[in-house]
């Protein structure tokens, strides 16, 4: 990392491990966001219906591309890696063609329910689909997973605590070769769980989820916008969280899992969970790691630990953030209608230089 100075930051360029680019003139609208920043991106499954099969996400991949030409993004600049949404009937032979396709570079776990289109989801994760989790670990390619488990009786705020317990140990201990990814972790048992876990373990943390506990949903009333899954947690576990994206331990790296919602169906009776971040994400890491002293850290963070998980080459690029205030404004074009930033109307110390 370049600092000539403390109101510049030059890095490696980075790469976003969670993403949710959506379809159709939702993806045209925010896929450009991602592109500014980041070199390559992890874009999840969860379309309707969705995406489970190496054709499915070859064709996903295309329209992908096909939205950064008409956005003006020049041929290469960004790599969309596609993942397959893991179901119950996921076969062996399917994660084996999605290894060689050289476009699926991960199979994404959603428990049945636990988010956004992911009613499809894993039931019975080692009942039913010890097939597709023989092939992965063979094939050495990542499972994603959701870390919450959905039993009602589980408090919203330990999902993530018990899903430790009841799916990830099992879990390594049936498949001790398997590269997982944790993703988007939102608490202190997250935190150390993959920080002393044996075997090729990591995990994604969101720029909410470093910035902000859950107070923040609730601030002069129902903040809508701050609302995402798994929720915002206590303080102790934002700070926990800091700890660990700032610590310089390999396990952790960057994941916006940015999730665009239209306006009206976040202010909504029953409001969708998901935070976009895509527009200013490297702003926000900024701030998070200078409030931790630890800007020296953001790079290897957000630059070269994913990669070097993935087995993929660290970028050749590079970004730069200067210390320049940027509003983020109180809403941006999506489709037919308007999409909230998080943190809309606040003031940011760093911006991407163009």
């Amino acid at each position: 990392m370049s600092t000539p100075n403390m109101n510049t930051l030059v890095i490696t360029r980075p790469d976003d491990w969670h993403l949710h680019l959506r379809d159709g003139e939702a993806m045209a609208a925010v896929v450009a966001d991602s592109a500014r920043q980041f070199a390559r991106a992890i874009v999840m499954p969860n379309l309707k219906p969705p995406v489970t099969t190496t054709a499915q996400a070859v064709a996903y991949r295309q329209r992908i591309e096909a939205a950064l030409k008409q956005a003006g993004v020049a041929d290469g600049a960004f790599t969309p890696l596609m993942t397959l949404y893991l179901t119950d009937n996921t076969s062996a032979d399917e994660i084996r063609l999605a290894a060689d396709s050289g476009v699926v570079h991960a199979v994404k776990l959603y428990p049945a329910g636990a988010t956004t289109n992911s009613d499809a989801g894993v039931t019975d994760l080692l009942g039913k689909c010890r097939p597709a989790l023989d092939a992965l670990e063979k094939c050495g390619m990542p499972l994603l997973v959701h870390g919450e488990v959905t039993d009602p009786q589980v408090d919203v705020f330990d999902r993530e605590a018990v899903f430790i317990d009841r799916v990830m140990r099992p879990l390594r201990q049936a498949y001790p070769a398997l590269k997982v990814v944790f993703e988007h972790i939102t608490t202190k048992d997250g935190a150390e769980y993959v920080r002393d876990a044996e075997g090729p373990v990591a995990a994604t943390i969101t720029p909410q989820h470093l910035l902000y506990n859950r107070n923040a949903l609730f601030q002069g009333g129902m903040r809508p916008h701050m609302y995402c899954l798994p929720v915002l947690k206590r303080e102790i576990h934002r700070q926990a969280l800091v700890a660990a994206a700032t610590s310089g331990s390999s396990r952790f790296f960057l994941g916006t899992d940015s999730a665009p919602h239209a306006r009206g169906l976040k202010e909504h009776a029953c409001g969708c969970a998901g935070c976009y971040t895509a527009l200013h994400a490297m702003a926000l890491y900024a701030k998070a790691f200078e409030e931790a002293n630890a800007l020296d850290k953001l790079e290897a963070f957000a630059s070269h630990y994913g990669p070097d998980f993935y087995g993929l080459p660290r970028n050749r690029g590079t970004l730069t953030l200067v210390r320049e205030s940027y509003a983020i404004p109180e809403e941006v074009p999506y489709g037919r209608t308007t999409l909230v930033p998080l943190a809309a109307g606040e003031t940011l110390a760093w911006q991407v230089r163009a």
